[in-house]
């Protein structure tokens, strides 16, 4: 008599599983990077929209001081850090923005409260390489 050994077919799992758990792992931090990314750049990108961002560049770009040490044109240089919140035509705003022109690089400070419009308690550029800080609310 002939004896039929019958082999069970494997299921999915077992005949998969050494590229599946690597792939999932591998897709999982994906996913997860994509999301800090996004949110990351979105976070930025509120901030770069925001009225005292704007106004403080504008103040900075046309200050003589600041254009004599650094140069022109003057522009940002990275990441914007910091914190803003508005709502209800009121706000705080705490940013350090790094900027740069043709002859260097500076940090720019700004602190203010919004009632309306931005009053700004702070804006100043600080210049690392000469340790040099100029205030832009002098006048």
């Amino acid at each position: 008599m002939e004896e039929d050994y019958y082999q069970p077919k494997r299921s999915w799992w077992d005949r998969n599983w050494k590229w599946f758990v690597p792939t999932g792992c591998l897709s999982i931090l994906v996913i997860f990077g994509l999301f800090i990314a996004s949110l990351f750049f979105g976070i930025t990108s509120m901030m770069k929209s925001s009225d005292a961002y704007k106004e403080s560049m504008v103040i900075v770009q046309h200050n003589k001081t600041v254009i004599e040490k650094l140069g022109e044109p003057i522009e940002n240089d990275g990441m914007v850090s910091g914190s803003i919140s508005t709502g209800n035509d009121t706000g705080h705003c705490d940013l350090q923005i790094p900027i740069k022109g043709s002859k260097g690089k500076a940090t720019l400070f700004v602190t203010g409260e919004k009632r309306g419009k931005w009053k700004y308690k702070q804006m100043s550029v600080y210049i690392k390489k000469t340790d040099e800080e100029i205030d832009l609310l002098q006048k």
